[in-house]
């Protein structure tokens, strides 16, 4: 994460975190929805081999990371939902920048499962 002009200082504090191993329980996951859109203006391959020098499927996802669904959207790029601590969303984050940057343009959208409780009002409503 870089602020257009933060000091030199600040960016130095907010180096790289140290990875994380929390794995996330019920009490503290949260599911981000990381959208991965894909530099159409050059080839598949040129992307491929730009992910690789820059270590993308080595580093992510990092150990301990939960991945729920990883789907290729055609014109899109790849989609990916992962379940993790609210505490290890920086490094998600980190290891994004570090490696997707460029083949990719990233969104993420951090959301909560609410599955059980939307079923159960449905439930009570019928």
């Amino acid at each position: 994460m870089v602020l257009a002009g933060a000091p030199s200082a600040f960016a130095q504090a907010v180096s790289a975190p140290p990875s994380g191993t929390a794995t996330a329980t019920p009490e503290d996951a949260i599911l981000l929805t990381v959208f991965l859109k894909h530099d159409q203006s050059r080839p598949l391959a040129e992307l491929n081999a730009q992910l690789a020098r820059q270590g993308f499927y080595k580093a992510f996802p990092p150990p301990g990371i939960e991945v729920v669904s990883w789907n290729v959207v055609m014109g899109v790029g790849q989609i990916v939902v992962l379940r993790l601590p609210a505490t290890r969303l920086r490094e998600i984050n980190r290891v994004l920048e570090d490696t997707a940057w460029g083949a990719y343009r990233t969104e993420f959208f951090p959301t909560y499962d609410f599955k059980a409780v939307g079923l159960g009002e449905h439930e009570k409503a019928r």
